[in-house]
């Protein structure tokens, strides 16, 4: 039998986050029919993982719901917007599978009624145009201990006010010389609310609305009028506008909106030892440290996707963190996690070479070639299998050779057997070295008997993978770490530098790959053996040229923290 929502167990009750307790409420006392919800991202960079979660959490509760999502640019400032970062957050919010249908929207598509609204505050005694200067207006404002001084203007008549309003739209006057300022209280205990500027002038080309206006609203006389006009019912955004919530109700009380939109704040998501301040990841792009906002050592969503994160697994990292009211910061490794539990059963597990050494079995004859069928993912019998090739030189890992073992050595050294995964027992005969001491070859003998590798008869305690040296594709990987240097923290405190890691990539320029993995397209993942899961660069590999990028290794410290 289905059970209903009032009809709910008191342990699923409790189970619901605080934003659901509010809408619970919200829709059982009739405030509002069905809800809305919306993302507002000022297009002035890319997103990142901290946006995913206002993402997922929005669209999340629509849909929830049965309830509407919108994606709306909060694009008042055309100062830093661009229509690179537009296109940009428009792909990122698609990508995490946030779908907002028909409703795509522009703060600057509400300019016309924003500037009626602050003619309408005016007319009613609620905004006066202020000359006093940004310094000027900061020292009126007064401190949380002192009150603010009124400006020397605020007084001025509707019909005046109404006049320079007009004026400053039709730019008479040059940017900084005036100001609409909402008339509110100067000694209100939240310096939010002792006047607020609403609209400044800034002849600026808007990259949506061109050079029709030079008077551009402020982001709090804006943004509770966005919401009004879309019919946005739950306005969740982040705790730093906690303060700015008595300005939105102001705002949408004076305009008379009928039912007005409620906001709801929760704590944003902190990642341990990662950048995610634009002004810091702009300066990375510009001085090329990084090669753009998608460099996969960043946390923007266009740099975990292209590093090979799916939609998925950053959902998963999203619903681990949880909603709540206190700010707190979360394990990058719990990011890991939840990547490699996503793709462990879904890809197949290949064999790659990172660091290649050649192998020849001696007494294999030359010109054999014979093919190894191979299951793609043991834990996943649902992925098949794939044939392999296998012939009398082959490449291995230089770290599957040590010509005089350490203690617990079980790989390849003279004299010693082990298994080459799927194929045959290989003994260890000697090796070959160049001018300087480093080996170049390895050789060995194979023992016929031995095929598939899953000989019983005797034992070998140690496996190695290999790739056919005639049939591999040569590739470039990187090796990404932290972007950060984890042990000095993320920013300097004299100076507020980045604490950069000198090594947070590592390009391996000629890695040898099994065939199969000829052609994989951009985006493509797999599991190289032993080494981590790897994804098809999009940025920089061609079909003469794969690149790939290392997304996680195999094996973490990282625990998820027990179920109470």
């Amino acid at each position: 039998m289905e059970v209903q929502p009032n009809e709910m167990s008191e342990q699923e009750v409790v189970s619901r986050n605080f934003i659901e307790q509010i809408i619970d409420e919200d829709l059982a006392e009739g405030k509002y029919e069905s809800i809305c919800t919306r993302f507002p991202p000022e297009p002035n960079g890319y997103l990142h993982i901290g946006h995913a979660k206002s993402i997922l959490l929005n669209y999340g509760l629509a849909k929830q719901y049965g309830g509407r999502f919108n994606l709306r640019f909060d694009d008042t400032n055309p100062t830093k917007e661009k229509t690179e970062f537009v296109e940009s957050i428009k792909a990122d919010v698609a990508w995490l599978g946030a779908d907002w249908e028909d409703r795509l929207y522009f703060a600057s598509d509400y300019f016309d009624f924003m500037y009626e609204g602050a003619v309408k505050l005016i007319k009613k005694g609620k905004a006066y145009v202020c000359d006093l200067s940004a310094d000027e207006i900061r020292e009126y404002r007064g401190t949380f201990e002192e009150p603010g001084k009124e400006s020397p203007y605020r007084n001025r008549s509707v019909e005046e006010n109404l006049e320079l309003f007009e004026n400053m739209k039709n730019g008479m006057y040059a940017d900084g010389e005036k100001v609409l300022r909402a008339k509110i209280d100067m000694a209100s205990p939240n310096l939010n609310m002792r006047d607020p500027v609403i609209y400044r002038v800034a002849h600026m080309t808007h990259h949506n609305t061109g050079d029709k206006w030079c008077i551009y609203p402020m982001y709090d006389f804006a943004h509770p009028i966005e919401d009004a006009q879309e019919g946005v019912t739950h306005s969740i955004c982040t705790l730093e506008f906690e303060d700015h919530r008595p300005l939105y109700d102001w705002v949408l009380k004076e305009l008379e909106y009928p039912h007005p939109p409620k906001q709801i704040e929760f704590a944003k998501l902190y990642l341990t030892n990662v950048v995610t301040g634009k002004r810091y990841i702009k300066k990375l792009v510009e001085e090329k440290i990084v090669d753009g906002w998608d460099d996969p050592r960043l946390v923007s969503i266009a740099a975990l996707r292209r590093r090979g994160f799916t939609p998925e697994s950053i959902q998963k990292f999203v619903e681990l963190c949880g909603v709540s009211k206190a700010n707190s910061s979360v394990d990058y490794g719990m990011l890991e996690y939840c990547i490699r539990e996503d793709l462990k059963l879904k890809k197949p597990r290949m064999m790659a070479v990172l660091d290649p050494i050649r192998l020849v079995i001696d007494n294999y004859p030359e010109d054999q070639v014979e093919y190894f069928e191979v299951q793609n993912n043991l834990e996943n019998p649902e992925l098949g299998s794939r044939q392999v090739p296998f012939c009398r030189e082959l490449y291995i890992e230089r770290e599957d050779f040590m010509e005089e073992p350490v203690k617990k050595y079980f790989r390849l050294f003279p004299g010693n057997e082990v298994r080459l995964m799927n194929a045959y027992f290989v003994t260890c005969t000697g090796c070959e070295k160049d001018e300087n001491g480093k080996v170049t070859c390895v050789h060995c003998t194979y023992d016929p008997a031995t095929r598939t590798g899953n000989f019983t008869e005797r034992k070998v305690k140690g496996t190695i993978h290999w790739v056919s040296a005639r049939h591999a594709v040569k590739a470039e990987v990187r090796l990404y770490e932290n972007l950060v240097d984890e042990e000095k923290g993320v920013y300097n405190k004299e100076d507020g530098s980045l604490n950069l890691n000198p090594d947070s990539i590592t390009v391996l320029k000629d890695c040898c790959l099994e065939e199969n993995l000829k052609g994989a397209k951009a985006y493509e993942s797999f599991q190289f053996v032993r080494q981590g899961f790897f994804c098809v660069d999009a940025k920089d590999s061609t079909e003469e040229h794969p690149v790939y990028n290392r997304i996680v290794s195999l094996k973490s410290s990282f625990k998820l923290p027990a179920q109470s």
